[in-house]
This record gives structure tokens, sequence and C-alpha cells, in this order.
């Protein structure tokens, strides 16, 4: 006869079963357009089906799941947006998070569905799940409103990252910050702000520049220059601290070591380079927000997520010293390396 024992908690197992279909909830919605049409106030079922041309009781399932997940309120039959889903998820909001949610749903979707050929092959899925040999953004980014939507998505994923990394270092000895690859330049605006002997600097692709003159605040904008150009190609615009905020992840080592020695020889003694990233701990198991996304470059980029002692190798290799760690409770931290 078999011994009898008690069986362990299944609950770890059966969350993450049915986990996948909490982020189609949110997916759905918005491409649906649910929260746009409660941004205006509460409605009935029969009323949201009409207006977004839905079954009204398939509508109704999904909205009960939307409640369950926190994303819309009840009451009397009425549903209504949460502050949150009216902060990230309606398409007038500026801290919308919709194009990169998009951009979630309608290609990382597809590429983590790939993840085991990621892990026998330590390559990303592009060419299994696209038949592309590269991350060929343009091909999913054909007009000019869907490349605006991406970068206001990874704009609002900055909004609640930046004034809580340019906070967790003292920038006061620098007198130029100067942000490669710097997009809406987020980053340089909360350094601007939070440290007020700044200057500041966005670098970016000559097709974003344009994007970015319309983010920049007009309480920063004389203190904040927008330069086109490729980091790996063109000339930096000059700086004692360099800024590389959600770069160095996405790519190859020898580009990464190129990138550093191209930075460290454009500063000058006693400069820096700041990594704003997401640091791994030492067992790679934690923190979650840096676990996953070693994964997604895995599945869809040539880069990953490291822990301090990873960075610091990195920089040290490159010529910087005196490299430190500063950990934030946002989705990202900094390190920093002089030269």
């Amino acid at each position: 006869m078999p011994t009898e024992f008690a069986a362990p908690d299944p609950s770890v197992v059966l969350e993450l079963v049915s986990a996948f279909r909490k982020s189609k909830v949110l997916f759905a919605g918005c491409e649906l357009g649910v929260f746009d049409a409660l941004k205006s106030g509460p409605k009935a079922v029969a009323e949201l089906a009409e207006q977004l041309k839905c079954n009204p009781d398939a509508l109704e399932r999904l909205l009960g799941a939307a409640v369950m997940l926190g994303l819309l309120t009840q009451s009397g039959g009425r549903f209504d947006n949460t502050p949150a889903a009216t902060a990230y998820l309606t398409i007038d909001s500026p801290r919308r998070m919709l194009g990169y949610i998009n951009y979630s749903s309608a290609v990382l979707w597809k590429m983590w569905d790939n993840l085991p050929g990621a892990v026998v092959e330590g390559t990303h899925r592009w060419k299994q799940t696209y038949d592309l040999d590269g991350a060929i953004f343009s091909h999913f980014f054909r007009t000019d409103w869907q490349r605006r939507e991406f970068i206001q998505g990874m704009h609002a994923y900055g909004l609640i990252s930046s004034p809580k990394v340019v906070d967790a270092v003292d920038l006061g000895r620098f007198k130029t910050f100067a942000d490669l690859g710097g997009a809406t330049g987020h980053l340089t605006v909360a350094a601007c702000r939070r440290w007020p002997n700044l200057h500041g600097v966005v670098f970016d692709l000559n097709e974003v520049i344009p994007i970015t003159k319309e983010f920049i605040p007009a309480d920063v904008t004389n203190r904040i220059d927008v330069i086109g150009g490729d980091f790996f190609a063109d000339e930096l615009p000059k700086a004692d601290i360099y800024a590389l905020g959600r770069i160095i992840h996405d790519w190859s080592e020898p580009k990464i070591r190129l990138l550093l020695a191209k930075i460290y020889a454009a500063l000058p003694s006693g400069g820096a380079v700041f990594l704003a990233e997401k640091v791994l701990d030492d067992s790679k198991a934690s923190p979650e927000w840096a676990v996953l996304q070693h994964l997604n470059m895995l599945t869809v980029a040539e880069g990953k997520e490291r822990t301090q002692g990873e960075y610091s190798e990195l920089l040290q290799a490159s010529g910087f010293t005196n490299v430190t760690c500063h950990r934030t409770a946002s989705p990202l931290d900094v390190v920093i390396g002089v030269k």
C-alpha cells in the first residue's frame, strides 16, 4: 500500500496556469475600446455593447473579469473605469500606455509563444515568429501614429521611473546630462527638475526628434537641447555624464562594449556613465520585473538583464571605476561608473 502524504499547496501552479488569461483581459479591453468608452462616466452593459458593437453577454463576461482585476468598478449594474484605467488605458491621457500594451498584445505575445525555441537555441524569435532576421520595428510601426503611440507608451513607463531614478544618485557635481536614445526626454526632464544645476541633452534618431520636441515641457525647455543622431555611428554630444536608459539591455555584448568605449573616450576626467536598468539580484531569481525582462530580452532582442556584479565587470572592462548600484522601488535602478 502507498504511504499517505499531504499534497503540496497547488496554488502557485494553478495561478500560473491561468495568468495569461489576465493579460488577455487587459489586451482585449484596450483593443475593443472599453476604457475609452467609459472615460465619460458609468455605462450599463447594453449601452456599452451597442457603442462597441459587441455581443452583450460576451461583453459582460469581459467587464466582470476587468472588475475582478481592478481595472473597472461596478455599481447598480453600471461599469466605470478605475483611476488607473483612466490614466493609463485611455487614448487622450498623457500617461497612456496603450502603444506599448497593443505592441505587447500584437507582437510580443506571439514571440513569447516561441519561448521554448529561444531557450533551446539562445536566440531571439523574430525569424521563427515573423520570418524576420532582426527586430525590424518599422515592419510593425508603418505609420507615424503607430510609432508615436509606441513611444508614448514607453514615455508613460518613464514618468513612473525617471523621477525616482534621478533622485537615487547625487548629480549635483555634474553640468551636462546627455541621455543617449532619450526618446521623449522624460529622464532628462526629471534630472533637470531634480537638479537645477544641470543642463540636459536628449540625443536620439532623427526620425524621433520631432516627437521629442513635442514632449519637452515649458519649465525646462531653455535647459534642454534636442539633437538628432545615432549613438553607434555619430559623434556624441559633449557632456560630463551620459545616461543610457533601458539601452544596455537591448544589445549584444560586442555592441555594448563599443558604445561604452565611445562614451568613455568622450567623457572628461571625473565624468560618468549613468545606466538606468532593473538590476537582477545575485540569484537571478528576483526582483520579478528584472527576471521577466531578462527572459523578454532573450525572446525579442539581443541583450539581457544583469546583476550588480555583472554591470561592475562590464563597466570596469571599459575603463570606468567607482561603480555603484542604487536600487529604487520603481521599474528601474541606477548603475554609475566614473572615468
